[in-house]
């Protein structure tokens, strides 16, 4: 039985969409590309738009999409007993031979079950049988750390997927076209000899007494370490928006990548370190893709891990607007801020610009690795109000390794030096400006150098943003947005837990979301994997994932901070 509301709620989606693919089903490979959240969110993502378009481009594969329903679609799934089902056929998840999930944040971990159990997929693999969908996961949450979700998939894409996308298809191919029955083990063993896939249940796992990982090893015939995957001609794989529709974060705005990776080495940053090296995309590329962009959308926004630090960013904001076309970029490094620059992005339809100090001490950035001094931050405002934009987001973090009460109001100290600045160049202009603080907790990330620090407990981390609120009230012009830091906790539970995190999890999906409840209820302790700081050498859940960087690496990195920080850690 399918909904009838809900199936004309789906034709109403397309109908507003431009670029779908509807093939027919015969003889295809049928794959469903599930976002683990709203279409909304799911929509305004480029990674998941790029592996709709890869997927589609092979003939024998036909892909669809599902998103997570809203709230009043989700009520009618359960009343009317619909399972979850595609945009594109409105057919039953349970119809495809591969459910493909495209996970970009841990906090939509909890999204997925709720989807397979709407899908009538059983959540737990071991339970599935040889005529359910093989059920796999790629994006960067999942190559970050994918053991809390090792129980719930087949395997895990990890990497850069473009490149593995045809070779994990050749697999297949080669192996159902076979006469006779295949068992999922055989085609999982085969799949485990490409790079980039992670089978995770030929993988076992050990505890010490004391709760660590003692060891991670595979079953004979399997790589110790799984390398991730990433593209080495970035020109290979063009990404841009290919979807089209009102109903997304960048409305009337085609998206175009310029470049994966990070030169900069900030200490905290995972896109830094796991799209490692950096890599861009070349200019007559970039301007070709955002030349045709503009015949479906009026504006380009410009995506990537460090635009800013793109050589040739100012000619290909110049080429676009000689197409007539407006310009969006995310956020600017402080020391790529320009005259010639600020002033395209004015001419290309900008008034707000976002940087990102990130600490309010220069103390605090240098041990981030982000050194900008005060003066250099206030040179980039200069540049940004004397050029005629009127609003300014800056971006800070709280609960930073080494972090003190001075550093947190040195945050207050900088943002009013900021407004002061602001003033003094408008002074005698009436036109409305503003100055945005986004202020988040910081979360420590596997995979980089203050992978080995606890995350800072709740009750701090609230006292802090007090602090700062209390510092900005009654600051014309200025105001600030924040994350919730329980948020944070489940984030940092989710991003650097093990196997046994997955139990959580579950628990909190039978608690329908409840994660006081859940914590309370499983007997798996959540501080020991938010609170506690890890020991040098350590075996992390993650460390059989070859990111491309030395563990070794990213350790003197850490040691090098605390050592900035005038810390001393002993080594254990």
């Amino acid at each position: 039985m399918i909904s009838w509301k809900l199936v004309q709620k789906a034709k109403c989606i397309l109908e507003k969409e431009r670029g779908a693919v509807r093939k027919p089903w015969g003889g295809r490979i049928a794959i469903c590309l599930i976002y683990p959240n709203s279409y909304h969110v799911g929509m305004s993502n480029l990674g998941f738009q790029t592996v709709y378009q890869l997927l589609n481009a092979e003939d024998d594969v036909v892909c669809e999409r599902a998103f997570l329903p809203g709230p009043e679609e989700l009520q009618e799934y359960r009343n009317s007993q619909t399972p979850l089902f595609s945009l594109e056929s409105q057919k039953p998840l349970s119809d495809f031979d591969i459910l493909a999930f495209s996970v970009s944040f841990e906090n939509d971990f909890i999204n997925i079950l709720t989807q397979l159990e709407l899908a009538r997929i059983p959540l737990e693999r071991r339970l599935r049988e040889e005529g359910h969908p093989l059920v796999i996961a790629g994006g960067v949450a999942v190559f970050l750390n994918p053991e809390p979700l090792s129980e719930f998939f087949d395997l895990f894409v990890l990497g850069e997927g473009e490149e593995v996308i045809g070779e994990f298809l050749e697999v297949y191919r080669e192996t159902f076209t076979r006469k006779g029955p295949i068992e999922k083990d055989d085609f999982l063993k085969r799949l485990s000899a490409v790079d980039g896939i992670y089978v995770p249940k030929f993988y076992r796992v050990t505890y010490a007494e004391d709760g660590k990982v003692e060891a991670m090893e595979p079953e004979p015939g399997f790589p110790q370490r799984v390398k991730r995957r990433w593209i080495q001609e970035m020109d290979r794989f063009p990404a841009r928006s290919t979807l089209f529709t009102p109903d997304t974060e960048f409305k009337e705005m085609a998206l175009v990548e310029v470049n994966r990776g990070c030169p900069r080495g900030c200490r905290f940053c995972a896109a830094c370190f796991v799209y490692h090296p950096f890599r861009s995309r070349t200019l007559p590329l970039l301007e070709s893709l955002s030349e045709t962009s503009l015949l479906k959308e009026p504006r380009v926004g410009l995506a990537g891990t460090a635009v800013s630090d793109y050589p040739h960013l100012l000619s290909l904001c110049q080429s676009i607007l000689s197409h007539r076309g407006g310009i969006s970029i995310a956020s600017l490094r402080i020391d790529a801020i320009t005259h010639p620059l600020i002033q395209c992005l004015r001419e290309g339809g900008n008034q707000t610009v976002a940087i990102a100090p990130e600490a309010g001490s220069e103390r605090l950035r240098k041990v981030l690795r982000k050194g900008y001094t005060e003066d250099e931050i206030l040179k980039a405002v200069s540049a940004i109000i004397e050029n005629g934009l009127s609003q300014i987001k800056c971006y800070f973090l709280i609960g930073l390794p080494t972090e003190t009460e001075d550093d947190v109001r040195a945050i207050i100290l900088l943002a009013k030096r900021i407004r002061h600045q602001i003033l003094s160049i408008r002074k005698g202009l009436k036109e409305r400006w503003r100055l945005i603080l986004s202020v988040h907790p910081f979360i420590p990330k596997p995979a980089t150098p203050f992978q080995w620090v606890p995350l800072e407990e709740v009750g701090i981390l609230k006292r802090k943003l007090k602090v700062i609120q209390g510092g900005i009230k009654g600051e014309k012009g200025m105001e600030m947005i924040h994350d919730l830091p329980k948020w944070a906790y489940i984030q940092a539970l989710l991003s650097r837990g093990d196997r046994r995190v997955g139990k959580i999890l579950m628990a909190a999906y039978r608690c329908q979301g409840d994660w006081g409840k859940a914590l309370r209820e499983t007997s798996i302790n959540p501080d020991f994997y938010v609170y506690r700081r890890r020991d040098l050498d350590e075996i992390f859940p993650w460390d059989f994932i070859d990111h491309g960087m030395p563990k070794e690496r990213l350790k003197e990195e850490y040691l090098k901070a605390m050592k900035e920080a005038e810390i001393k850690i002993n080594e254990q």
